[in-house]
């Protein structure tokens, strides 16, 4: 099997799945800054370790996370086993820098792992690349390290080969000790820190050993749409706070997975002060937009220092989740129509089955281009009504037409000129069948 046909066969319940919700968790929840607090702060890891002394998420219920995951709609859930200051939400065999050294002293991922798959989700890993608290890993000059400018970090030396071995053999754990994984999530290459200074073909070997089916991201700095990728380009694409003009496609403009990540608020792990929400609405929208495309939608919680996911990232969860219900025919499953983006929203489509997300009202009737004789039988999904299709509302009185000989209209309701107010303002989804 050639790399492109293993990738779309290992991505097949990815590209089912449609929504997942990422959770960023960790020492960083306590100071509440954001995930990035020790690099944006340049804070030494003798003035970081008070959050280590204290982590004590008394409040946690897994139970609950996985049940909001469920709630929301989303199909698989990915959690950050550790993220770039180092610490460990699991019990490492590799370091001491570890959940079960802290007050909780419980292996948060064998938790999360066991209320995954409680609750029929399909288990994901994050794991940094990058390690701040790690004696191999660079320090003078880096991109990101936190004492990256300070000068009594000039002349010492780092023993990379002992980062490369750690790092390996804290993978090998995550894809022994926890049954089968999923996805698992690597974050992130940059400058010369990409391919082979991972060790990256090894390192993916090795992975695939241990778990054949994983889904890996492509952030070990391999290119997917080469010609010839990398053993260690990755089965999906992973776009951050951004959604793709079009679908992604490698060389041959055959489609690949791919994934947009995005945060509820402008913040990844836990930042008290961040009050700037997005509502459903916007999630509801971006995960079409991504579903349009062939891609999927990583929406992301940050829980507090007491383990609790914030009220307004429950909220928001549960209303695209209650929308889900009723429309998620036109997201599970779903992908490009390969068809013209319309000006009032967006299609998706699985098999005969065309979806149209209205979006923006229009004036009278919806054209839908190039579509006469080509779509039948319009319902609204939320309640499965009759919605109608047609010419040009008066064109049978020798009106001009403005619009193309092959365009046929849809609305809600009658009669066709009229303006209909749509039922759901956030997304309202008309399914025909394509002919």
């Amino acid at each position: 099997m050639d790399w492109y046909a293993s990738v779309m066969e290992r991505s097949s319940w990815f590209r089912e799945a449609r929504l997942g919700m990422f959770v960023h968790f960790g020492l960083y929840a306590i100071p509440a800054r954001g995930e990035w607090v020790r690099s944006v702060e340049r804070t030494r890891v003798d003035d970081y370790q008070q959050y280590f002394d204290g982590f004590d998420p008394t409040a946690l219920d897994m139970d609950e996370w996985m049940d909001l995951a469920v709630r929301a709609g989303a199909k698989y859930v990915v959690l950050t086993a550790k993220h770039h200051d180092g610490f460990c939400l699991y019990d490492s065999a590799l370091t001491e820098y570890k959940v079960t050294n802290t007050p909780y002293g419980r292996d948060i991922i064998a938790d999360y792992v066991a209320s995954a798959r409680r609750h029929g989700l399909r288990v994901g890993i994050y794991y940094s690349l990058v390690d701040w608290h790690h004696d191999g890993y660079p320090v003078w000059r880096d991109r990101q390290h936190p004492l990256r400018d300070d000068p009594e970090w000039k002349d010492v030396e780092h023993d990379w080969e002992s980062y490369l071995e750690y790092m390996h053999g804290q993978v090998r754990e995550l894809c022994t000790n926890y049954g089968s994984v999923d996805i698992l999530w690597f974050d992130f290459s940059y400058w010369e820190m990409k391919g082979e200074a991972w060790r990256a073909t090894e390192l993916i070997s090795m992975v695939r050993s241990l778990q054949p089916d994983v889904l890996i991201d492509n952030r070990l700095g391999g290119t997917m749409w080469a010609r010839e990728p990398e053993p260690y380009a990755g089965d999906f694409a992973g776009p951050e706070q951004m959604i793709p003009r079009d679908a992604v496609r490698d060389f041959e403009g055959r489609p690949l997975p791919w994934e947009s990540c995005i945060t509820l608020n402008d913040s990844w792990g836990y930042s008290a002060t961040d009050r700037n929400w997005k509502d459903a609405a916007f999630v509801i929208r971006s995960l079409v937009n991504c579903v349009s495309k062939g891609g999927n939608l990583l929406i992301n919680v940050g829980p507090d220092a007491l383990g609790t996911i914030p009220a307004p990232a429950v909220q928001i969860l549960t209303e695209v989740g209650q929308w889900l219900k009723l429309n998620g025919s036109s997201i599970y499953g779903c992908g490009d129509a390969e068809l013209p983006r319309p000006e009032w929203g967006f299609y998706t489509k699985r098999g005969t089955d065309l979806y149209a997300h209205l979006l923006h009202p229009t004036v009278g009737h919806f054209c839908l281009p190039g579509l006469r004789g080509r779509v039948s039988h319009p319902r609204l999904l939320h309640d499965g009504s009759e919605a109608f299709l047609g010419p040009y509302w008066n064109s049978d009185a020798g009106a001009e037409v403005f619009g193309e000989e092959d365009d046929v209209y849809l609305n809600i309701g009658k009669p066709m000129m009229r303006t209909f107010r749509l039922p759901d303002p956030r997304d309202t989804v008309v399914k025909l069948r394509l002919e």
